[in-house]
């Protein structure tokens, strides 16, 4: 029987690193691909990365109620179809979803068999230091980001589990028990 997680975190908690390490371990699950009208960036495939979609086109499907969930960040929008996910789990493969909280909290709504895991951080503090080692954004940036931590702190306490991502082996460990 195919699995379906949905896993969420705050900015800079290293759900993505945590994710990647997961699937190295288990190719038996896949990762979910999102729909985004952002430009592809060099080295991108449109429906490996992401399935890369015209405003209007974006649009069209939000209209059309074809979105589980959907979001716009900075300018541009990003959403997961309804198809893509039925079409995986009626191929029975485990699916993983990577997405905001708030995001998650709505595929639940849609679809009870979602498993919903929150990535924390070990505390505050550290998440803002892997924030600003990271190098990549401006201090208004890393300030928006730190505001919305609240608010996902908040939406945490209604999913299944939540991990604290102190070291990723340890944070991968977590989630294989949770998965099997």
């Amino acid at each position: 029987m195919e699995r379906f997680f949905v896993i969420s975190g705050s900015s800079g908690v290293g759900k993505g690193t945590v994710i990647k390490a997961f699937l190295e371990k288990h190719p038996d699950f896949k990762l979910s691909i999102s729909c985004t009208t952002r430009k592809m960036r060099d080295g991108e495939i449109d429906g490996v990365n992401y399935f890369f979609l015209s405003k209007d086109e974006f649009e069209n499907s939000i209209k059309n109620n074809e979105f589980l969930e959907w979001a716009e960040f900075s300018g541009n929008c990003y959403g997961t179809k309804r198809s893509f996910v039925e079409k995986c789990l009626s191929n029975n493969e485990n699916l993983i979803l990577e997405i905001d909280t708030k995001g998650a909290l709505n595929v639940k709504k849609l679809m009870s068999n979602a498993v919903l895991i929150f990535i924390a951080p070990p505390s505050y503090e550290e998440l803002e230091a892997r924030l600003r080692g990271r190098h990549t954004e401006t201090e208004e940036a890393i300030q928006k980001r730190l505001g919305s931590i609240k608010l996902e702190i908040e939406n945490s306490k209604l999913f299944d589990y939540i991990i604290i991502n102190d070291k990723v082996e340890n944070a991968v460990l977590e989630l294989e028990k949770i998965m099997s």
